[in-house]
């Protein structure tokens, strides 16, 4: 009778093994259900490996916002030679251009005020301005005039995806308010950004909530620009490094994103998603999922 106890007990045992073992692969499995998001298309990936962790109309071509300007501080950044405390003076051109532009963000800049590349990157990439982005665009493109030295830049923003292998992307403008022919996809944006933060400059921008910044006034006195971050990201999810919000009436809501935890960096992308906390709970949603990967 006591073997067959024994026996008894060891099937039991092994039952409740396999029964625990098959309950854990369900919680597991349940753990990283794929999620679900607003927007129409996200991509998520592992930035130490490059593996792909999420996928959703990763390579269509949609509209961009002001995303477009992680290429921007990407091609300023890349210069030879380049001296981040290199005064630019404000140009009239710059606040016109905000005036004109209706779903243009701004630094606020100050017409006549001599402020630094470094602090134009800054107001790039913090408040999102399009007059720094303008600014960058004129200092360091080529030519003799204005608009030139513009669609120089944009060259070299194009150049620069193409370089970077960043097939779906096209950029019309430096800022994001496009003519017509400015896209990427969340695979070729991610990739951009995975790129742009190998710059430690970059990551020192885009990982700062809010900045005051010390700039030459016209007459030679000085003033503070105050800008702050408009990737909520930085202050709502835990490890968070970057990267990049967009948005506008073809855009809709964009972000760029990055976050490390335990020495796992993942990076990612959503576009078209319906609302600003939409896009922040999009992003979110996949930073969770693939920190489970």
């Amino acid at each position: 009778m006591k073997s067959v106890r024994r026996v008894s007990a060891a099937v039991v045992t092994a039952g409740a093994v396999l029964a625990a073992g098959a309950f854990s692969a369900t919680a597991q499995a349940a753990a990283v259900a794929t999620p679900s998001i607003a927007a129409k298309g996200g991509y998520v990936m592992n930035n130490s490996t490059g593996k792909s962790l999420y996928t959703k109309a990763a390579d269509t071509r949609r509209s961009t916002g002001s995303t477009t300007k992680i290429m921007t501080a990407r091609v300023v950044l890349a210069q030879p030679n380049l001296n981040l405390d290199a005064k630019v003076t404000v140009q009239k051109a710059y606040s016109d251009y905000i005036v004109d532009n209706n779903y243009a963000s701004s630094a606020r800049l100050i017409v006549g005020d001599k402020v630094t590349v470094r602090q134009l990157l800054y107001g790039l990439m913090l408040p999102s301005g399009c007059d720094a982005a303008y600014a960058l665009a004129d200092k360091f493109g080529s030519g003799s005039t204005r608009s030139a030295r513009v669609k120089s830049f944009i060259g070299k923003m194009n150049t620069t995806a193409r370089n970077l292998g960043m097939t779906n992307t096209h950029f019309d403008s430096f800022d994001g308010i496009g003519h017509g022919a400015n896209y990427s996809t969340p695979r070729d944006l991610t990739k951009l950004a995975s790129n742009a933060m190998k710059y430690s400059t970059f990551r020192s921008v885009v990982k700062t909530k809010s900045t005051k910044q010390k700039v030459t006034t016209k007459s030679g006195g000085y003033r503070y620009m105050s800008w702050s971050n408009t990737n909520n990201l930085l202050s709502s999810y835990s490890g968070t490094i970057g990267v990049k919000t967009g948005s506008g009436p073809e855009a809709k809501y964009c972000l760029v994103f990055a976050a490390t935890r335990n020495g796992k960096t993942v990076i990612g992308t959503v576009l078209a998603s319906t609302s600003v906390d939409a896009r922040t709970s999009d992003a979110k949603k996949l930073m969770d999922y693939g920190f489970k990967k």
